[in-house]
């Protein structure tokens, strides 16, 4: 079981990610002749082995391999929440269940960077103070309502929780101008949308994908956003005070 998605950051992609599972590794740098790495990162100001990231039970860690840079892991939902790793550190573990790892560059932006999404942390599941006993239970749909792909779900769900469609499921376009009033959205993109989708089928309710067969890809991308609506409504992930998580509706001119 991959426990671990690494993603280079690209328009539409689904080129460029990673899957590892529990002790599974991933080495990250610019990579040169005799040094291959998994995950290259094409800039003069970053280690040809910068880095190395290690899937680890339901979390990760990663270690800076550098001499002279501090590697900065932010949580992109988390308010400004972010952790520092310094040079030659081995291993340090990483919280967050989305996050961006950042390293010093010369190029475009004076950054390199990538995401890290760890899907399948675990929570408690008993009472404080009761004694523990064998194998943790674990959730079987282990969504975070602050994230925002629960909050591309619930714009998702909405239509059919208030009873106005039992047929029409938004568009990746209408869910962005659904959330766009929403501090944290102003630059959601419809390609972040079908990312967060994505994510959600087959990370955290791990639904089958639709088959292909004949259909358009427009079609098929209807009939995977159909199959998660029914799936969350089914199992009441998402209820109607969930609502109250979307900016205001406007009114219509």
């Amino acid at each position: 079981m991959n426990t671990v998605l690494v993603a280079v950051p690209q328009e539409g992609a689904a080129a460029g990610k990673h899957h590892l599972g529990p002790g599974q590794r991933l080495r990250f740098g610019r990579g040169g002749p005799g040094l291959d790495v998994e995950l290259a990162l094409p800039d003069r100001a970053v280690s040809r082995l910068a880095g190395e990231i290690t899937a680890t039970g339901d979390h990760w860690s990663l270690t800076n391999y550098s001499r002279h840079h501090t590697y900065v892991v932010e949580n992109p939902e988390g308010g400004g929440e972010f952790l520092k790793v310094p040079p030659g550190r081995l291993g340090a573990p990483v919280p967050f269940e989305i996050s961006r790892v950042v390293l010093p560059a010369r190029d475009g932006a004076g950054t390199a960077l990538f995401q890290v999404f760890a899907p399948m942390h675990t929570y408690l599941d008993q009472e404080p103070g009761r004694p523990a006993g064998g194998e943790p239970t674990v959730a079987a749909f282990p969504l975070d309502v602050t994230a925002k792909y629960f909050l591309v779900l619930v714009a998702l769900c909405e239509p059919r929780l208030r009873d106005e469609s039992p047929v029409d499921i938004p568009a990746d376009a209408e869910v962005v101008a659904r959330l766009r009033d929403l501090p944290d959205c102003d630059g959601l993109t419809a390609d972040a949308v079908a990312f967060h989708i994505d994510y959600l089928t087959r990370r955290k309710l791990r639904l089958r994908a639709p088959s292909a067969g004949t259909a358009e890809p427009e079609a098929r991308a209807g009939s995977r956003r159909e199959h998660l609506v029914r799936a969350a409504l089914r199992f009441n992930l998402v209820q109607e005070s969930h609502l109250g998580l979307l900016p205001p509706r406007r009114r219509a001119r």
